[in-house]
């Protein structure tokens, strides 16, 4: 073993630098030099021997020990240079030229060391070059059309007349050529295992790197055909890379992102710089007990692509593969998508502020100025002369100004209340008709007023709802207000009510102008009026349907608007007899703005057909 371990560290360090940190090229370098020197070394070291057995050499015999000094240059010029393929080039055309020699002095063809011819070519094999390999047996049939045909002249000289010296002479050349062979062939199988191990080796690494990479990495053919793709695939889409080859994985590319998919794939096979490709593939679903997915069914990924080398895609028949790194980027689209909503949610609050202002500056300056101008004409009554009837008259009409100004504050302060939810109601077993009559009798006079027709439909055997009365009624004076509002002189107004199931549905239906389309999906935002701000004929400040929203979530119902031009509007309220458990005396916290959040069976709104 410490022979062993001696011998392995003069070989390391007769290796060339440019093979010691490549163990393939290091163990071929020592499988050329070892036998060099180890066979060269041994003969010196017979000549000794064959000294006192033979006694002194003949001149041939001194040649061909001294020929034995070439296999220890070529090692020592392998070892100096690193040029593997011209050490064996120098080492085959020594060993012809020592073997024809030889040859050529003891017989020609039927000498004993013209056996060796072979071994010329398996001695070339260890390089591992076809080139190499030709010019060895190029050098063997070489030497023996050359040994022949010296041999028919008769240049050559006889051979031995002692049939007892031939015979001992050719069993000398098959034994040492067979010796030769056999660790050529020992040195190949050597080379051969130290090749498999070490690409046991590698093929290990890279398992381990493509078993603890998050990027998944594949191999694709032209049209996009899936011939490798790492495990990664399976963590990533839920399913065992095998079942994504072929066209598996494009089989889970979304629809829509499967012509940018094939596209970057096509530009990298045609040698195009294409960047990255964001799109979605498809995973499988994990579902719960109660049948809802467990995550996303979709992630979106980036893929990066390039063309594959011609020398690595010769398997496939010459046509140009791509190898392509996709990356999960799900978590950066959701902060995208996050930061757009924030984005967005801003602009709707800068539009939302900019609403508010300009309602309020109407709204207010419009009663304050009445307010103002009719006080002050009331207190220069004795210069206007003012009647007493004309001061009745005056003092009303700042009254309405002041009720209208207060009704708009208590909006304003109602709908703030909703938002932060310090709006309180107090539920109570009521009965729903009285209340709703009570309603439409405050409002029949504006509606008489008006040249509006109000219809009243309450059965009389309405069960008792359990709910805030006085919720109940700023719903319905809300609702029949705007339709009385919207509607023109001889339209009809109709309030209705009824059970269906759990539930007391009220319609409030008017043959007023309607609600455009684009507003129908913002209707209910606070401060949000239909129609364009210079269209608009009434006042108001857009507080009413969103209270009305509010209010109507807080008893845990629903509302419904259907809504067409010049046809009329219906609002559909819908309120369980019996408020969920999950409400009480304080009101849940609402953002009425934040529509998108809200669940879609709180506020739905339709376009009639």
């Amino acid at each position: 073993m410490a022979v062993s371990k001696i011998i392995g560290e003069c070989l390391d360090a007769l290796l060339h630098p440019s093979a010691r940190h490549d163990a393939l090229a290091s163990a071929r370098h020592r499988a050329f030099i070892a036998p060099r020197m180890l066979g060269s070394l041994a003969a010196f070291a017979a000549f000794p021997l064959y000294l006192v057995l033979r006694g002194a050499p003949t001149a041939l015999e001194a040649a061909a020990f001294a020929w034995l000094i070439v296999p220890i240059l070529v090692a020592w010029f392998l070892s100096r240079t690193g040029r593997y393929e011209d050490a064996h080039f120098l080492s085959s055309l020594a060993l012809a030229a020592l073997v024809i020699g030889v040859a050529a002095l003891t017989g020609g063809i039927q000498s004993f060391a013209a056996v060796w011819l072979v071994v010329i070519p398996v001695e070339a094999a260890l390089s591992a070059s076809r080139r190499i390999v030709t010019f060895a047996v190029s050098l063997a049939l070489g030497g023996a059309a050359l040994l022949i045909g010296l041999g028919l002249f008769g240049v050559l000289p006889a051979p031995a007349a002692s049939a007892v010296s031939g015979i001992t002479l050719a069993a000398f050349g098959i034994t040492s050529a067979t010796l030769y062979a056999s660790g050529l062939a020992y040195g190949a199988a050597w080379l051969a295992r130290t090749n498999r191990a070490l690409l046991d080796v590698e093929e290990e690494r890279y398992r381990l790197l493509a078993r603890n990479m998050g990027d998944v990495i594949s191999r694709h053919s032209r049209s996009g055909a899936v011939r490798f793709i790492s495990p990664a695939a399976e963590s990533l889409l839920g399913v065992a890379s095998p079942q994504l080859a072929e066209h598996g994985l494009f089989d889970r590319v979304h629809v829509a992102d499967r012509p940018a998919y094939l596209k970057a794939i096509s530009d990298a096979a045609r040698g195009r710089e294409t960047g990255s490709v964001e799109f979605r593939l498809r995973r499988q679903v994990v579902r719960d007990e109660r049948g809802r997915p467990s995550a996303p069914e979709f992630v979106w990924v980036e893929m990066r692509c390039r063309p594959l080398e011609a020398a690595s895609a010769a398997p496939s028949g010459g046509e140009t593969e791509v190898v392509a790194v996709m990356r999960d980027i799900t978590e950066r689209k959701l902060q995208e998508h996050a930061l757009d909503e924030a984005r967005a949610e801003a602009e709707r609050a800068d539009a939302a502020k900019s609403r508010f202002l300009a309602t309020m500056s109407h709204e207010l300056r419009t009663p304050l100025n009445a307010i103002i101008g009719f006080s002050d004409m009331i207190a220069q009554e004795e210069a206007l002369m003012l009647g007493a009837e004309r001061r009745k008259e005056y003092a009303q009409l700042i009254n309405d100004s002041g009720q209208h100004l207060l009704s708009v504050v208590n909006g304003i302060l109602d709908m703030s209340k909703m938002e932060s939810g310090n709006f309180e109601i107090v539920p109570e077993p009521f009965a729903p008709r009285p209340a709703l009559l009570n309603c439409c009798n405050l409002l029949a006079l504006k509606a008489r007023d008006s040249g509006i027709d109000l219809v009243t439909r309450a059965p009389e055997n309405l069960p008792d709802v359990v709910g805030d009365p006085r919720a109940f009624k700023q719903i319905l004076l809300n609702l029949v207000s705007n339709a009385i509002k919207f509607t023109e002189r001889g339209g009809t107004v109709t309030v209705s009510a009824a059970v269906e199931g759990s539930r007391l549905v009220l319609r409030v239906s008017d043959t007023g102008v309607g609600i455009a389309e684009e507003d129908l999906k913002r209707l209910g935002d606070p401060f949000f009026q239909a129609g364009k701000t210079y269209q608009r004929r009434h006042e108001g400040t857009g507080l009413g349907l969103s209270i009305v929203k509010s209010l109507v979530r807080m008893h845990g119902g629903e509302i419904e608007v259907q809504s067409q031009i010049d046809c009329g509007t219906t609002v559909t309220v819908s309120l369980p007899l019996a408020m969920p458990v999950s409400s009480n005396v304080t009101a849940l916290a609402l953002n009425s703005t934040a529509s998108a959040d809200a669940p879609a069976q709180d506020y739905q709104v339709k376009k009639s057909a």
